[in-house]
């Protein structure tokens, strides 16, 4: 399998764990029974009870998938790098379209917080010193596919680069090196245990950056969560995420049930990312990263082809083009 196939397995597992969470996300898991019957065993429209996304079609993406394509097309354009100005630019240019199709308040509130704050005068250095949410590893699989998974201090440069806008803390860019180390070396050809060793000791060294927030340190979660799921069946993996892990936007929370998921579900990515879509809460950014994770692994190859075509079709995806520039960047000397 070609370094080739596992980023656009990553690109397009993001893609695919975020449709399937998009008609279940920021609802529990009872109102999830009630208004789906069950299990999400596939891509699903969303009910006219969905908080955020009512009526969307089935295998519609959401925020993540859209703002990791901003993040992939201004690390292309800046040739590795992304201006901070550009980027709250792009982030806010991103928000009025979507108020235009009738969507709203799908910035996170890290990231509106910073842009507000930046609004305001507030340095980009500082603007994202409360970011303690997961949208800067939501939206990392750009800087993956762009940055070589040896070094681990240099792929976290990279994360901070990309993150400290919005999500300058200890927790956000801890999550978010988690989630980059995966991907990166998922791509770079390592097995799923050495990929989550990866992350762990990213998430370690990214746990020393940015202005700290007291909270679950990160690294130890995803380490503690490993060996804690390992061998549970599916409806205890449910169980255990939800009821103890937590699924909500925190760092700590749906990041570290992204990993329990890979963890527990890494060799079968669909049945992984159609229990995230059950959990309740950021259900799409959990399938999101998880999705990401696993289709480094596997490839495109390894994710289910109906699927990731319906997703494709229904979006108009065309990552292809995004992950030849960002794999480009990656084979760049130093």
């Amino acid at each position: 399998m070609s370094p080739r196939d596992r980023a656009l397995g990553a690109f397009y597992g993001l893609a695919l764990g975020d449709a399937l969470g998009m008609p279940t996300q920021s609802m529990s898991r009872e109102q999830i029974t009630e208004h789906y019957g069950g299990p999400i065993r596939e891509l699903r429209a969303a009910v006219a009870e969905q908080p955020i996304s009512p009526g969307l079609s089935a295998g519609s993406v959401t925020d993540d998938t859209q703002q990791a394509v901003l993040v992939a097309r201004l690390l292309i354009d800046g040739g590795g790098r992304i201006e901070p100005m550009m980027y709250a630019e792009a982030l806010l240019d991103w928000e009025a379209d979507m108020a235009r199709r009738g969507l709203s308040d799908l910035l996170g509130p890290s990231t509106k917080r910073a842009l507000e704050r930046l609004g305001c005068g507030v340095s980009p250095f500082e603007a994202g010193r409360s970011g303690t949410t997961n949208g800067a590893a939501m939206r990392i699989t750009p800087v993956a596919i762009a940055t070589p998974s040896d070094g681990v201090e240099t792929l976290v440069d990279a994360v901070v680069a990309a993150s400290a806008l919005t999500h300058n803390t200890n927790l956000g860019i801890a999550s978010a090196s988690a989630v980059a180390a995966a991907i990166s070396a998922g791509i770079d050809g390592a097995d799923l245990p050495a990929a989550l060793d990866h992350a762990e000791r990213a998430a370690a060294a990214g746990g020393r950056r940015g202005h700290w927030y007291a909270g679950g340190d990160v690294a130890a979660r995803i380490r503690w969560v490993r060996a804690w799921v390992r061998g549970m069946d599916p409806p205890a993996l449910a169980d255990a995420v939800a009821g103890v892990v937590g699924t909500s936007v925190a760092a700590q929370e749906s990041v570290v049930a992204a990993f329990a998921l890979a963890e527990a579900l890494g060799d079968e990515p669909a049945d992984a990312l159609m229990l995230a879509a059950g959990l309740g809460g950021d259900t799409d950014t959990i399938g999101a990263m998880c999705g990401a994770m696993l289709g480094a692994r596997h490839g495109l190859s390894g994710l289910p082809a109906e699927l990731t075509a319906t997703v494709r079709e229904v979006n108009g995806l065309e990552l292809e083009p995004l992950v030849d520039g960002l794999l480009h960047l990656r084979r760049r000397p130093g």
